[in-house]
């Protein structure tokens, strides 16, 4: 591998934002692989009156991406930018309804018009989507009281699942065997990095493992396969979990994906042994570094975590 590694990272909203922030201070070659299974907000009110992928999360991904120029990081935040008003417009992200353009412009290839904006905005690196399909997820979620089971149930959609009291127990993709892009193969065999995390557990991170094409890829690449850690639990999806019960939710999703290495922030984890014991019982080592703003807000810092990821990659 030369100076810069080729990393291909998964996930979707702003924790994919945060560890881009972060990988694009080590390599150029990034290639980020988006979740299409929003349907809140503009991107979901877009899916539903249109034939395209939710546009959002890649949206987002693409701005994290941006060039450093002044025309190229005007341009993102106009992409970023929310309409007002009271009408059919308002609350829609400039960014969502131009690249939904976009795509109808190219008779619906998504990955031609995320190049195409990749081009305008400069960025350092690539976007894809996860899917060619846009995707449902299915959930089971059970009251926090565990002692009460007759309450579990079946939720559909992203939004629903992340605002839904109780814990998630099990998630599914609806269809569950989506169409993948050649693009999304190819960087995986061809990445020396592939990062998950971090994000929302059960709607960004984990639903990556469930596409077939995409596990079945993972399983092969012989790239080191890196997982970032929450800095605190997201209510609704992961209420209560410590960083050991993410770990120990990830492992049951692996599908037999190796895992390398698992970064969490030095001071957010208060059983250090009971990590330890998760990640090696998956095989993988723990890095423990500080990775969070310094302010105390739950946020990875761009930088921080970029020195803990070179010290990962360093590793390939």
């Amino acid at each position: 591998m030369g100076t810069e590694p080729r990393v291909v990272a998964f996930g979707g909203g702003h924790g994919l934002a945060a560890a881009l922030g972060a990988w694009r201070r080590i390599t150029p070659r990034l290639t980020a692989v988006v979740t299409v299974a929003d349907d809140g907000g503009s991107s979901g009110r877009i899916r539903r009156e249109l034939p395209v992928l939710p546009p959002g999360d890649l949206r987002m991904a693409l701005s994290a991406l941006a060039g450093a120029g002044e025309r190229e990081q005007g341009l993102a935040a106009l992409l970023q930018h929310r309409l007002g008003g009271t009408g059919g417009l308002a609350g829609h992200s400039v960014g969502n309804l131009l690249l939904t353009g976009l795509v109808e412009l190219h008779g619906g290839d998504t990955v031609r018009a995320l190049d195409e904006l990749c081009g305008l905005l400069g960025t350092q690196g690539r976007v894809l989507p996860m899917a060619d399909v846009p995707l449902d997820l299915v959930a089971r979620v059970e009251p926090i009281d565990r002692e009460d089971r007759t309450q579990v149930r079946t939720i559909r959609g992203q939004v629903a699942i992340a605002t839904t009291p109780g814990r998630v127990r099990e998630i599914r993709l609806a269809p569950p065997d989506p169409p993948v892009n050649q693009a999304v193969l190819d960087a995986i065999a061809e990445a020396d990095v592939v990062s998950l995390g971090p994000g929302s557990w059960y709607t960004s991170v984990l639903p990556h493992l469930l596409v077939p094409q995409l596990r079945a890829a993972l399983a092969a690449t012989r790239a080191r396969v890196v997982v970032v850690l929450n800095l605190a639990p997201q209510p609704g999806e992961t209420d209560g979990f410590s960083p050991e019960e993410h770990v120990a939710v990830l492992q049951e999703h692996l599908g037999g994906v190796p895992l390398h290495s698992v970064i969490a922030d030095a001071d957010s984890v208060v059983d250090r042994r009971g990590l330890l014991s998760a990640v090696r019982r998956c095989g993988a080592e723990l890095v423990l570094a500080p990775v969070a703003e310094l302010d105390g807000a739950p946020r990875h810092d761009p930088v921080r975590l970029s020195e803990a990821l070179v010290s990962v990659a360093g590793r390939c």
